[in-house]
């Protein structure tokens, strides 16, 4: 895989680099931030649309607030991305700092789609957080460190 990263915390010029990098080696950029996807967020996201000028950029503004954006989905529009990039016999540059979508691209994540299971919602929807917890703990007690149990 032909792939140049920029990647590093907010504000820390990788748009700049990746920018640069970009007109000097026939590339392209495809950004790897899970709030810069969301169309209309631009301040606080750090877009800087302004700085990539006539340089070809994807997943940036590419769904609307209120679409839940997950990693399958960024797997499958990087892999759509990077595919078209490379038909043009240019360089993919992945640029950002969503660790985890990063993670997921370098360290090559099989994803799969899942639909979401509307009864088995149902029917732990009365349970509190802890109840919760408990019961993935007696499910599965070899990851109860492992998983985030603050999260319904």
């Amino acid at each position: 895989m032909n792939l140049l990263v920029v990647l590093g915390p907010t504000a820390s010029g990788k748009t700049h680099l990746a920018v640069q990098a970009a007109r000097q080696l026939n590339g392209e950029i495809i950004s790897a931030d899970s709030r810069q996807v969301y169309r209309g967020l631009d301040i606080g996201s750090g877009k800087d649309l302004d700085e990539y000028g006539t340089t070809p950029y994807h997943l940036i503004d590419v769904v609307d607030p209120g679409y839940e954006f997950s990693l399958f989905d960024f797997a499958k529009a990087f892999s759509s991305a990077f595919d078209e990039i490379r038909g043009r016999n240019r360089l993919p540059i992945l640029t950002g700092g969503t660790g985890l979508y990063l993670d997921a691209v370098l360290r090559g994540y099989e994803l799969m789609s899942v639909d979401e299971n509307r009864t088995l919602r149902r029917e732990l929807e009365p349970f509190t957080l802890e109840a919760l917890q408990a019961r993935l703990k007696a499910l599965r007690p070899e990851q109860h460190n492992t998983s985030d149990l603050e999260d319904r």
